[in-house]
């Protein structure tokens, strides 16, 4: 059986990786970086370069002659206020988050379409069916994994192409330091044109706009750094990656699922209002 991930050089893809290997998968690991568990290969491409990922996989297709499972798990976190996110700064997340998946699936499913099987599961988040304030666009790239993947499940079932989500909670991984944060300063090059008096008073005026952002993002991170380890969000990966039948929708750690479930149960206005009152 061979396996590409994604994302594979740290955290939840590198967990993915480790664990398909110790199931007998031959596992592809395809990042930025060329690194990988040991006995899995290593594939260097930007999941957001259409040409370099779909380079990658043929690779791998022309080397085994088949491509049995996909597990998207490349991603980044932005944080900040909708009104101070830059277009560069939306855009590169949906092309990491949303379109680096995308790309992904539309690479492997030629090749499970001629062998009439294979199963995708991307990784999305819970934050994609609860919008998190001040991380907008990170639940919106998620949203929109959901969204596609959901779309995609029935498109391709009549060629035997199982497709699932995985949307873990807070999890303790490198994600955390390495998210890029819009607040307060915003976007920089915005402000290039400015004196540096207008810059350190726009800074200050975004500041003062939104309080309760640096708040709201420290917590956010504490509670990562807290989370689920990435090998148990591998685990559940993994299990619906190997089941005959997956279900569309996998939630990643009992809390979370309950989170979930009652978010479902209330009313529209008390669910946002509750989600509020915790950032």
């Amino acid at each position: 059986m061979i396996a590409i991930v994604t994302g594979a050089s740290s955290g939840i893809g590198y967990e993915v990786s480790a664990q398909l290997l110790a199931r007998g998968y031959k596992v592809y690991g395809i990042s930025r970086r060329e690194v990988a568990p040991e006995g899995v290969t290593a594939l260097c491409a930007d999941v957001s370069d259409e040409a370099a990922v779909r380079a990658a996989v043929s690779e791998v297709a022309r080397r085994e002659g088949r491509i049995d499972l996909l597990c998207a798990n490349a991603g980044m976190g932005i944080s900040g206020p909708v009104e101070f996110a830059s277009p560069e700064a939306t855009h590169k997340i949906m092309n990491v988050n949303f379109f680096g998946q995308v790309y992904a699936a539309q690479a492997v499913l030629p090749y499970m379409r001629e062998q009439k099987s294979g199963t995708i599961v991307f990784t999305s988040s819970v934050a994609a069916p609860i919008a998190i304030p001040y991380q907008s666009f990170y639940s919106a790239s998620k949203s929109a994994i959901n969204s596609v993947a959901l779309a995609l499940r029935n498109e391709v079932r009549d060629y035997g192409i199982r497709v699932s989500v995985v949307m873990p909670g807070d999890s303790s991984t490198g994600f955390t330091d390495a998210r890029e944060k819009l607040h307060p300063t915003g976007d920089a090059a915005a402000s290039g044109t400015k004196t540096a008096s207008e810059t350190a008073a726009a800074d200050t005026s975004r500041a003062d706009a939104y309080p309760r952002c640096d708040a709201a993002v420290a917590s956010m991170e504490r509670d990562e750094r807290g989370g689920i380890p990435p090998a148990k969000v591998a685990s559940v990966i993994v299990r619906a990656a190997c089941k005959k039948n997956p279900a569309p929708l996998y939630v990643a750690g009992f809390k979370y699922r309950l989170l979930l479930g009652l978010y479902n149960l209330l009313p529209a206005r008390a669910a946002v209002w509750l989600v509020g009152k915790f950032y």
